[in-house]
């Protein structure tokens, strides 16, 4: 008899913890999501912060007039499209990411409307942070290589620093765009077996 009590009451503890193992692992999942958001927002800002600040002036010699004349020339990132187009969509993505962070923080039981939603935003950013980061990455490499073709010059052996910078902000985007996917997938993950 004292061996059936033991079973029993070592069975109920077991039975009592089932019900917990879901729990736990939302609990694991939606840690996991503050986590890269916080990352995505760290990313975002980065790169933005760089490419903002990438600037530099330089003495460069002139075609057609003598070597010994040279004219001062900036590179800011404001002088391409690309790069204005990258810090626009890098600066959203950023506050997308405080916004579904707090969101993930304050509503701990989401419904599968909410996670259909997040999952729909997730993919969204994903294509802008990639487009956003092709686009600078593209003019990043003619300003590195030049292009003879059509007689683009290269300006990175001018703008070294400005180039480097950059080079920089499109692998902090390259980041992002990284842990976009990844949050896309955990969001995925997690409204299948919600559905399931």
């Amino acid at each position: 008899m004292e061996s059936t009590d033991k079973h029993t009451t070592a069975s109920t503890p077991a039975s009592e913890a089932a019900p917990l193992r879901p729990a736990a692992a939302a609990a694991k999942y939606s840690a996991l999501d503050v986590v890269l958001r916080v990352l995505l927002f760290a990313a975002s800002v980065s790169a933005v912060v760089v490419m903002v600040t990438s600037k530099q002036s330089e003495m460069v010699p002139v075609p057609g007039l003598p070597p010994n004349i040279r004219v001062p020339f900036s590179a800011k990132f404001n002088h391409s499209p690309a790069f204005i187009y990258f810090v626009a969509a890098l600066s959203v993505t950023g506050l997308y990411s405080i916004i579904t962070t707090l969101a993930s923080i304050l509503v701990p039981r989401k419904t599968k409307t909410i996670f259909l939603l997040l999952a729909l935003l997730d993919v969204m950013f994903v294509g802008i942070v990639a487009s956003a980061t092709g686009a600078a990455g593209g003019v990043a490499y003619i300003g590195l290589r030049g292009n003879n073709h059509v007689r683009w010059n290269k300006i990175c052996n001018t703008f070294d620093t400005f180039c480097r910078r950059i080079g920089s902000a499109v692998v902090f985007s390259l980041f992002a765009a990284i842990y976009l996917v990844l949050l896309s997938m955990i969001t995925i993950f997690t409204l299948y077996k919600k559905i399931r």
